[in-house]
């Protein structure tokens, strides 16, 4: 037995001396990206109901659980969980080895840490059901919540930032300001440097516990012009374009050497009319709010814009989310339009204000605020940097008119939290029958009850007409020559560039 043994081992150390070593990460990979980027979207704790964050985040932080290749719930920094027999608890056993950048170890006081701070758009709906985080051990949390609650999973893993993990240490050393200076992660990519307007660098993190990455260094500059865009990948200064649409999504396809990757995500796109619930509005009569409906050809907009490539769902919840229900389509009926603002008292249309938008969407706005303007609803355009234009929806500075979208993850249960139910982030008024529904399908443990009142929801939405949905975005990017896989379309649905790790460049 002795002499079979040392023969393996000989064998061993053989195969480990002509086995190819790991390659180090090589060359840098550099994305043209349509946003100025803001510093609140390196910290998770910041985390709002939209997609944009984890451009980011899969970079330089990881979850417990994520969204993933082949998996919208694959296990990260835990390996696995369990959830009690009458759903109040939920155990996560921790990966064993993580280190965070600076070298510390991930533990499950981490895990809580960065519950607790967690401020984000869903923060309210985990921590009202939440009774208590627990850490049995250094790799061991428990989260006990206050009664059985079918959603748990989905908001604290998927619709927001409550678990993805910062290290408590640093974090208390540098202060959450010092933290957006200088954030440390447990992901992929380490930060380097980030200069507002121009770039955010980050290197490659080696010790990433699912694998090393392949690039060296990425780097995110910031190119809001989209013909700039274009013009950056054409010339090589750029591998990778986010949101090139309309002619230039043309001009890229039928360029040699460019590839043009349009994806539909996860990202319904639609006008909110806040002031519905103001008697002294306009926008209270459902007939106006009808009217602007039947104002707008989504399906020209579609053509031009993203290459008919985009979904006319006529929802704001995704088609891909569990609990979805199809409303059906409106018509593009000018005319008709017309016909309901006269029965409504506007026989010459009325003026409806600030029409308040996220600059990087100026353009589908244009054409929306144009079909308005033609029934009669006239409306001034107020165009703000992504960043500023969410922070001012959630304080509730908007009136009127205002864009509205989400790419985040989650179910049809977490847009409604976010967008429809009284004390969502983007709500600005609500209907007490949809906020009793939606109370009692929340404490719904069977599947189908639960899917007849969600689905219940979205039928009164559309009854009231409580918005103008226009399409589920088709995200219009390409990539350059030296790309080998850019991380488009890698996770279904996700706007972006992901898992970052698995991006590569072709070899000289």
């Amino acid at each position: 037995m002795r002499h079979v043994r040392s023969a393996a081992c000989a064998l061993l150390v053989l195969f480990a001396a002509v086995a190819p070593a790991a390659a180090a990460p090589e060359g840098q990979m550099t994305w043209g990206v349509h946003i100025s980027l803001a510093p609140t979207w390196f910290d998770p704790a910041e985390t709002l109901g939209i997609i944009t964050p984890f451009m980011v985040m899969y970079a330089l932080h990881d979850a417990l659980a994520k969204a993933m290749p082949g998996n919208p719930a694959a296990p990260s920094l835990a390996e696995s969980w369990q959830m009690s027999a009458d759903g109040r608890v939920y155990d996560f056993t921790l990966r064993k080895g993580v280190k965070f950048h600076n070298g510390d170890p991930l533990t499950a006081e981490d895990v809580k840490f960065s519950f607790d701070r967690y401020r984000g758009a869903s923060a309210k709906a985990l921590k009202d059901r939440v009774a208590a985080v627990e850490t049995p051990d250094a790799l061991h949390v428990r989260f006990r919540l206050k009664n059985p609650w079918p959603d748990f999973m989905t908001f604290y893993t998927a619709a927001s930032g409550a678990g993805w993990i910062v290290p408590r240490r640093y974090v208390e050393k540098v202060g959450d300001d010092g933290f957006k200076k200088a954030p440390v992660g447990a992901g992929p990519y380490k930060f380097v440097s980030f200069t507002p307007g121009v770039e955010l660098v980050m290197d490659a993190f080696e010790g990433y516990w699912r694998k090393s990455p392949s690039v060296k260094r990425l780097v995110f500059k910031v190119i809001t012009d989209e013909s700039t865009r274009l013009a950056a990948l054409k010339r090589g200064e750029v591998d990778v374009v986010y949101s090139i649409r309309g002619e230039l999504a043309e001009e890229l396809q039928r360029t040699p050497g460019l590839t043009l990757k349009p994806t539909v995500i996860q990202s319904p796109q639609w006008i909110s009319m806040l002031d519905q619930w103001d008697p002294k509005s306009p926008w209270y009569d459902r007939r106006v709010r009808l009217a602007a409906n039947l104002a707008i050809d989504r399906k020209a907009i579609n053509d031009a814009i993203t290459l008919g490539h985009s979904r006319l769902t006529y929802s704001v919840i995704p088609s891909t989310f569990d609990f979805y229900w199809q409303p059906p389509a409106y018509a593009f009926d000018p005319a008709q339009a017309k016909r309901l603002l006269a029965e409504a008292g506007y026989p010459n249309g009325f003026d409806a204000g600030d029409y308040y938008l996220d600059i990087s969407y100026a353009n589908v706005q244009e054409a929306i605020a144009n079909y308005l303007q033609q029934v009669g609803i006239r409306t001034k355009l107020i165009s703000r940097e992504r960043a500023a234009h969410w922070s001012s929806y959630t304080d509730k500075k908007y009136k009127n008119l205002a864009y509205t979208a989400s790419g985040a993850f989650g179910n049809a249960a977490t847009r409604l939290e976010s967008y429809v139910v009284a004390g969502g982030a983007y709500v600005y008024g609500s209907y007490p029958e949809i906020d009793s529904l939606f109370k009692d399908q929340a404490a719904e443990l069977d599947r189908k009850k639960r899917e007849a009142l969600l689905h219940r929801i979205q039928q009164i939405m559309v009854e009231k007409v409580m918005h103008i949905p226009i399409w589920e975005l088709a995200f219009i990017n390409g990539h350059g020559p030296r790309v080998q896989e850019s991380g488009l379309g890698l996770i279904p649905g996700h706007a972006y560039s992901a898992p970052y790790e698995d991006v590569k460049l072709k070899g000289k």
